[in-house]
């Protein structure tokens, strides 16, 4: 969802199945860049594997202090199976209010942050990672751009299908399944921060193989001391610049900017890290 959530909204699943499902290799592209498709014309499953470098050591819903906010739990035993169905139960139960408090939340900045990096010229196909109940889809849609959704909170899923008429994928932050090379770009507005940080690498490897070459990818992040836990009934990661930036770095992206959110205040009354990274 593309909010200030904490953790990853996708449908419950059991811990063995967090781990990459993706077994089969990109196939070569077309002659217009595109990865070819199977009989079915189906795209090919993203695999990571020998795509992207090495990994080395490195909603807007609630917005936070410079810091995990007090009363954040750090659990380091429990499962990720558990942070993900409580988290999810989270979002279910409050979608309608969820929608109802982020419809005039003005992003316009972001959105644009990312549509300014894309090359190339438009229309383009954009993967809103995390879109909750689909306001950002419809700004993607309605400049003409093929937007495509992807939350794990099916009450959202049904918002966005019904609200917008785009492609709403349901799936677990943790175990995606997308196309390769589909997306020129990437909107994950205050959602990546759901991912464990141990996590984290995976799965930005997993965007970074759905993006086509020099692909933008967006990040809006609350930003912290790079801690984690609970908050809300939602897991998040308060990450800061350098942490951050060596996650998406390992993963094969390259920093284009980044900016703190909202504008005009001083640093320490903007709780946001929002940044932009190219796929090398």
């Amino acid at each position: 969802m593309r909010h200030a959530p904490i953790l990853l909204r996708a449908s419950a699943r059991s811990a063995n199945q967090f781990s990459l499902r993706h077994s089969s290799r990109i196939r070569p592209a077309d002659g217009k860049g595109q990865p070819t498709r199977d009989a079915a014309g189906r795209h090919p499953v993203v695999s990571c594997r020998g795509a992207a470098p090495p990994i080395r050591n490195a909603r807007e819903r609630y917005p936070v202090n410079d810091d995990v906010p007090p009363r954040a739990e750090h659990s380091p035993l429990i499962s990720h199976a558990d942070t993900t169905r409580r988290t999810l139960a989270h979002y279910e139960a409050t979608a309608a209010e969820f929608q109802e408090g982020t419809r005039d939340h003005d992003v316009a900045k972001n959105v644009a942050a990312l549509l300014d990096a894309i090359e190339g010229p438009p229309p383009w196909t954009i993967l809103d990672f995390g879109c909750g109940p689909g306001r950002d889809l419809r700004t993607f849609r309605d400049r003409g751009h093929v937007a495509v959704g992807l939350d794990g909170a099916s009450a959202f899923v049904a918002m966005a299908r019904a609200s917008t008429g785009c492609e709403i994928r349901h799936q677990d932050f943790l175990a995606l399944d997308l196309p390769a090379a589909r997306f020129d770009g990437v909107f994950a507005n205050a959602s990546l921060f759901h991912v464990p940080s141990r996590e984290l690498p995976r799965v930005l490897r997993d965007l970074w193989c759905s993006l086509r070459p020099r692909g933008v990818l967006f990040a809006s992040n609350p930003r912290g001391s790079n801690r984690e836990g609970w908050q809300r009934n939602c897991y998040g990661v308060w990450h800061d610049l350098a942490g951050w930036r060596a996650y998406c770095t390992a993963a094969g992206f390259v920093e284009v900017r980044h900016f703190y959110r909202p504008p005009g205040r001083p640093r320490s009354q903007q709780p946001w890290l929002a940044s932009v990274w190219r796929k090398r």
